[in-house]
């Protein structure tokens, strides 16, 4: 079961470790996690996508609290999700159509070279799957996934 856990804890080191900590102590993998400072505040936003068993990823939900940096835990809620790629494409490749699929997945040039250029798309998760599966036929020489971020409604 996929699962989107939001967590504001405050702003200080070894935070990440601990909360990783958690994860790694029940044999669970974070399919993606992104952490960024709350403007004008002293804490952090962290936005983890996980899979796992419901029962231990109460458990861990349970020990987020508990964290004396964790201010709040919201992982019932609705979420917006969006993440980000980066994919680098050589210069090379015949482009047709690489602009209609760049418009379709909110992407754009992010950069360019002499020999290639990069190209950004920002989507939910899934299309960005989608992306990532549709610009194979351009060759691209590298990619970057950023993860997901998510705020809850």
């Amino acid at each position: 079961m996929r699962r989107l856990i939001s967590v504001i804890v405050l702003n200080e080191h070894g935070v990440l470790a601990r909360i990783s900590g958690l994860f790694a102590g029940r044999g669970y993998n974070i399919d993606s996690l992104t952490v960024a400072p709350i403007p004008e505040s002293d804490f952090s936003r962290l936005s983890i996508v996980t899979n796992g068993d419901e029962r231990v990823l109460e458990q861990i939900v349970k020990q987020l609290h508990k964290l004396i940096p964790t201010y709040k835990v919201i992982e019932d809620a609705s979420f917006v999700e969006k993440e980000m790629a980066l994919v680098k494409i050589p210069l090379s490749e015949d482009f047709a159509g690489l602009d209609a699929i760049l418009k379709g997945y909110n992407g754009s040039v992010a950069n360019s070279s002499d020999e290639f250029i990069v190209v950004m798309v920002v989507d939910d998760a899934s299309r960005i799957d989608s992306f990532l599966k549709t610009v194979k036929k351009f060759n691209p020489i590298d990619i970057v996934r950023g993860g997901s971020v998510i705020m809850d409604m």
